[in-house]
């Protein structure tokens, strides 16, 4: 039976990805990060919006490192040098992120499932950050727990299963970058692929995926 023509009453709790899968943020971070590198010139601010679309869900640092080897041939970033970093893209993208459109049916869904079972989100963004911007678009209530970076998200899914009497099988994983496929399948929970309509798709054949979020309110 597909996920999407389950009834409600089998999961047992549901994880959330973030950006992508909540609202509509993807394109909001992918022009942070042209606007951070952009300084080392058009085809570096390039690199690094592909590499970031290419792993959506990775946590910004451990992209901030990769570029400052991979593309700008640097020795490693200091801690003071991400830290910086990390302000500068917060300033970016937390506004307009807190404004942005929800994906269709995600704020339906919150409001159809949290009465019935916990939700939760695991997210790439960091965690003091995502937490604000939780709070500012008035969906605290909706979420057991809020989980971001540095931890990996497998790490984060892990940690909610060993935290709740939870059967894995039954936890279902909504993500819209392959990290959260490998991290949902790593820790054995089912998993849903959210791709944005125009989208490549970055999941594997056997992946049921959807456009936005309408199909799981019906």
């Amino acid at each position: 039976m597909n996920i999407t023509t389950r009834s409600a009453d089998y999961w047992q709790a549901i994880i959330f990805d973030f950006d992508g899968v909540i609202v509509e943020s993807g394109d909001i971070k992918a022009q942070a990060f042209a606007d951070l590198y952009r300084h080392h010139g058009e085809v570096i601010a390039q690199a690094a919006v592909d590499y970031h679309r290419a792993n959506g869900g990775m946590s910004r640092y451990l992209k901030f490192h990769y570029f400052q080897k991979n593309l700008l041939n640097n020795p490693p970033l200091t801690k003071e040098e991400e830290q910086e970093l990390d302000r500068q893209f917060s300033e970016l993208v937390m506004n307009a992120v807190i404004a942005c459109q929800p994906v269709a049916g995600a704020e339906t869904l919150l409001n159809k499932m949290a009465s019935q079972i916990p939700l939760f989100v695991a997210s790439g963004t960091p965690e003091s950050e995502l937490q604000v911007i939780v709070e500012r678009r008035n969906l605290s209530h909706y979420f057991t727990e809020v989980r971001g970076s540095p931890r990996l998200k497998e790490t984060l899914i892990a940690d909610i299963l060993s935290a709740y009497p939870l059967d894995p099988e039954r936890v279902l994983m909504i993500g819209d970058a392959l990290v959260d496929y490998e991290s949902a399948h790593q820790n054995g929970v089912a998993f849903l692929g959210r791709v944005r309509p125009g989208d490549d798709n970055p999941f594997p054949e056997s992946v049921e995926i959807v456009p936005d979020l309408c199909p799981l309110t019906i």
